[in-house]
C-alpha cells in the first residue's frame, strides 16, 4: 500500500487545491502500478503551523510563500 505524505504550511492551499492534488498524485501513482492500486493508494496532507518551517536558518509563515506566489 503506497503512502504518499505532502507536508506544506497552513493555509497555503485551499481545500480545492488539496483535493486536486491527492487525486493528481493517486493518479499518477495508479499510471506506474496499476489501476488495481487505486483503493490502496494514501495520500496524507498535513499542513504545517506558520512559523514552524524553516529553511536556510530563517522560519517560513504562510505570508512568506504568498509572498514568493505572487512574485513580490
Amino acid at each position: 500500500m503506497p503512502l504518499i505524505q505532502i507536508k506544506a504550511i497552513e493555509g497555503v492551499f485551499t481545500k480545492e487545491q488539496k483535493q486536486e492534488v491527492v487525486r493528481k498524485l493517486t493518479d499518477t501513482m495508479v499510471a506506474i502500478e496499476g489501476e488495481a492500486l487505486r483503493p490502496y493508494t494514501v495520500v496524507l496532507f498535513e499542513e504545517i503551523s506558520s512559523g514552524s518551517w524553516g529553511i536556510g536558518g530563517n522560519t517560513l509563515e504562510t505570508a512568506d510563500v504568498e509572498s514568493a506566489r505572487c512574485g513580490r
